[in-house]
């Protein structure tokens, strides 16, 4: 395990109580640098969405128990938010919820001469996602796909 996975793991491990309490949703934690400065974020949510009150409460509780652990010897600035609408699809839960409904997918490699496929979501497994696209299924291999997510037709 990586230190950056190290520090996700327990920061996940400090919030998932708070989140549980409050009968939010952990969807994802980084530890990230961008522009010099290290980012430690945690995307939340809920049905019908996370409100800014929501992610400010997890924030502080989730501030002071990473004060008392103190396992991250760099300066970081801690963020709680929603992960938004266009967020991908990381977890078990987050394929579930979107079976049968239309998914962005861009590629490291190209497939079928494409390296972005827009189709329904038709099942997942560990190392492999298939989607249906035009009634044809594909079946795209998951060390392959740098991102999936939800897609939004507009019509």
């Amino acid at each position: 395990m990586t230190q950056k996975e190290d520090y996700e793991s327990r920061t996940e491990q400090l919030i998932l109580p708070i989140l549980n309490e409050k009968q939010f949703e952990l969807v994802d934690v980084e530890y990230v640098k961008e522009a010099g400065d290290w980012y430690l974020r945690a995307y939340i949510d809920k049905p019908g969405g996370i409100t800014i009150d929501d992610c400010e409460a997890v924030s502080r509780k989730l501030s002071d128990l990473l004060d008392e652990a103190d396992f991250i010897p760099d300066a970081y600035i801690l963020e709680v938010s929603s992960p938004g609408l266009t967020r991908p699809l990381k977890k078990d839960r987050d394929y579930d919820r979107n079976i049968g409904k239309p998914v962005e997918i861009k590629l490291f490699k190209a497939v079928s001469g494409r390296k972005e496929i827009t189709a329904d979501l038709v099942s997942y497994d560990k190392d492999t996602v298939t989607v249906s696209e035009d009634g044809n299924e594909i079946v795209l291999e998951k060390k392959n796909i740098s991102l999936i997510r939800q897609a939004f037709i507009w019509e």
